[in-house]
């Protein structure tokens, strides 16, 4: 796979700060989020796969169902919950939307996986789709997966449709560095669109391997790189649908700072997450139109190489052409004689050549003047 190349990130102040450790003192630590396996069924076979409530940055209550997250939030002044779902029911959903007065629009569309990236604002709750994507080394394929996240002014809420991103990584993140965690929601917003975000690198790393695999293929005349050419391509066409609307989302957001009082350093921190999602998007375009050059290049190779199979399958026709002609000549020719003979040989006996003097040598003359004729017949002709 080759070197994943990126603009070199700017140093993230919290980044600075131990695992571990955060200005308010140790944070407990945090129980996993566990993705969901391939195959869509969750280990616990449970929808919520964590919920927290936070305060000040730090985890203050891990509440073990909906319920007690809520109860537990109420008990908090000032606090957050952040609750993590995979594939959640209609009725954890719509306790969620009676509980934090989550749009029904909102709520049917995170009930319905294959919705295309979008940022909509429902009064003081946004609701953010996006699709990460990861890529498969062992088929070479690229995975996407499907993120709906709901952020409002005390809590945030993930659904997943698919195994990734992972999300405990993003939390263990959040929760290592309380300074950026106490900022609430919108720093949830940013740690999540920054994941996805870093994720589409190895993404685009093995594309770009696989393109230059693709291209020493297709001059090397592999018959199986149409087929090739052709899946990634539709590949691409997902991952360009992926990236390219997280620009305009990105910029809405940056449109809404002034208004809506974002953190000045959180500003910075989702500029930064929009230059790579633009760079991304940029190298995905180009990605599609050398995909699109290849298969060009690729047809232009099959077809001269189907005119040199037909130019050579002519040439052996023609060759083989004149060898018959060669062949049909020689037998005429001696056909000639041989019809001769038969008729002498056939020992009749009242036939008016036989008693003739020169009955023999005008028989041989005979079979000589006609296989002349037809050898200078056949020979004009270019058959000899």
């Amino acid at each position: 796979m080759s070197e994943r190349r990126r603009t070199p990130r700017p140093a993230k102040r919290y980044l600075r700060l131990r695992p571990g450790a955060n200005a308010a003192g140790p944070a407990p630590a945090p129980p996993r989020e566990e993705p969901a396996p391939v195959d869509g069924t969750p280990a616990d076979e449970r929808s919520v796969v964590d919920a927290a409530v936070y305060r000040g940055g730090r985890r203050v209550g891990t509440p073990g169902s909906l319920a007690a997250t809520y109860r537990r939030l109420r008990e908090e002044p000032g606090a957050m919950a952040w609750i993590g779902l995979y594939r959640p029911t209609e009725a954890e959903l719509l306790s969620l939307a009676e509980e934090f007065d989550l749009h029904k629009l909102a709520i049917e569309d995170a009930m319905e996986a294959h919705q295309r990236p979008k940022l909509e604002r429902y009064g003081e709750t946004l609701f953010v789709v996006l699709r990460a994507a990861r890529y498969l080394d062992a088929p070479e394929e690229v995975d996407f997966g499907e993120l709906h996240v709901f952020v409002g002014p005390d809590f945030v809420i993930t659904v997943r449709h698919g195994a990734a991103p992972d999300l405990s990584a993003v939390r263990a993140r959040m929760e290592s560095t309380a300074e950026l965690l106490a900022l609430g929601p919108e720093a949830v917003l940013y740690a999540i669109l920054d994941a996805v975000v870093d994720g589409y690198a190895p993404v685009v790393a093995g594309v770009q391997n696989d393109i230059d695999e693709i291209e020493t293929e297709v001059f090397r005349g592999d018959p199986e790189v149409s087929r090739r050419i052709y899946e990634l391509s539709r590949e691409m066409v997902e991952f360009q649908r992926a990236t390219r609307p997280l620009v305009g989302m990105l910029h809405g957001l940056m449109a809404g700072f002034d208004k809506y009082g974002t953190d000045e350093e959180l500003q910075r921190y989702l500029r930064d997450v929009a230059d790579h999602v633009t760079h991304t998007s940029e190298r995905v375009d180009g990605f599609r139109s050398a995909l699109t050059d290849i298969l060009a290049v690729n047809a232009t190779l099959v077809t001269q190489q189907q005119n040199a199979e037909m130019r050579a399958l002519a040439e052996a026709g023609f060759e083989q052409n004149e060898e018959v002609k060669k062949i049909s000549a020689w037998a005429a020719i001696l056909f000639a004689p041989t019809l001769v003979g038969t008729i002498y040989g056939m020992n009749f006996t009242h036939m008016p050549e036989l008693g003739w003097v020169w009955g023999y040598p005008f028989a041989i003359l005979l079979m000589a003047v006609v296989c002349v004729s037809l050898y200078v017949i056949f020979k004009r002709r270019g058959w000899l």
